[in-house]
């Protein structure tokens, strides 16, 4: 262990567990909307490695990086023992043909990547040929990672702004039609850990977008029917990252961006919030 951080343990019943962790998984955002050069992630590495379970390059970023450089990326998660995902790529290959995505799938296994991610709503393909992929990718040597998008209608989120503090906001009627897709995606994300797949990405944008007014029914729902641990959520934002927290506890696995990782692992550490030194050593901070 470093000499610049000591771990302190949580509470008993919720002790931190030792990467590789099978719960309470982070996964961080890699390079997309913002540029992070080798040295950045060096120091998110040196510095948070502990708290990082995995790198995510979202919107096919890594597509667009010389292989030379991808590759030492790669290699350095792996010497901090941080799995490392495709992200929203795999579909766009899928265009061009089975082979094509079998093609892609040997280029991600020789490159390092340990993790194909497959997003169900880009991909609009049946049942059937979802699952081919997944097992396809399992057949590679590599882990698979569906990811399923919960739908909102607008009419399903409180608005908050138009009414005075403290004011009573009667609850808007459920969706028939909301309900129905939240079943199928469930059924359908069953079939895909059926078939080997490693891990279930829901991404409810909509519901992170408005922590203050989760529809936290479907939500236990989701996780009532796939287990904890092989669910992870996109929490866009603190607040979102937040509120799983303090509703399934340290061992909820969540997707943040990379200025998130130390706040949720402090929220972790029985739900202290940005308290950092009260889940880190004070020989953790260099100032």
């Amino acid at each position: 262990m470093s000499l610049y951080y000591r771990w302190k343990n949580f509470e008993e019943d919720e002790d931190r567990p030792e990467k590789p962790r099978l719960f309470g998984v982070t996964e961080m955002r890699g390079p997309n909307h913002t540029l992070l050069t080798q040295n950045v992630l060096q120091d998110i590495f040196e510095s948070m490695g502990q708290f990082v379970d995995g790198l995510k390059f979202s919107g096919g970023s890594h597509s667009l990086m010389p292989k030379s450089f991808l590759k030492q990326v790669i290699d350095m998660a792996h010497q901090h023992n941080v799995y490392v995902s495709t992200g929203d790529w795999a579909e766009h290959l899928i265009r061009k043909g089975p082979s094509a995505f079998k093609d892609y799938v040997e280029e991600c296994k020789q490159m390092g990547f340990d993790t194909i991610e497959l997003n169900v709503t880009s991909l609009e393909v049946p049942e059937d040929t979802l699952l081919r992929y997944v097992r396809l990718i399992k057949s590679g040597g590599l882990k698979a990672k569906p990811q399923f998008a919960v739908k909102f209608n607008n009419s399903d989120i409180p608005i908050g702004g138009d009414r005075a503090f403290g004011a009573y906001v009667p609850p808007p009627p459920r969706s028939t039609e909301l309900v129905e897709d939240v079943d199928l995606l469930i059924r359908r994300a069953e079939r895909c850990l059926e078939a080997g797949a490693d891990m279930i990405m829901i991404d409810a944008d909509d519901l992170c977008k408005h922590a203050d007014s989760v529809r936290a029914d479907v939500i236990a729902k989701v996780i009532g029917r796939l287990g904890l641990e092989k669910t992870m959520f996109d929490a866009s934002n603190a607040r979102a990252s937040e509120w799983f927290v303090k509703q399934y506890g340290p061992k909820v696995n969540l997707f943040v961006d990379h200025s998130q990782v130390m706040d949720l692992e402090c929220l972790r550490g029985c739900n202290l919030g940005k308290n950092h030194n009260s889940v880190l050593g004070s020989s953790y901070f260099l100032f």
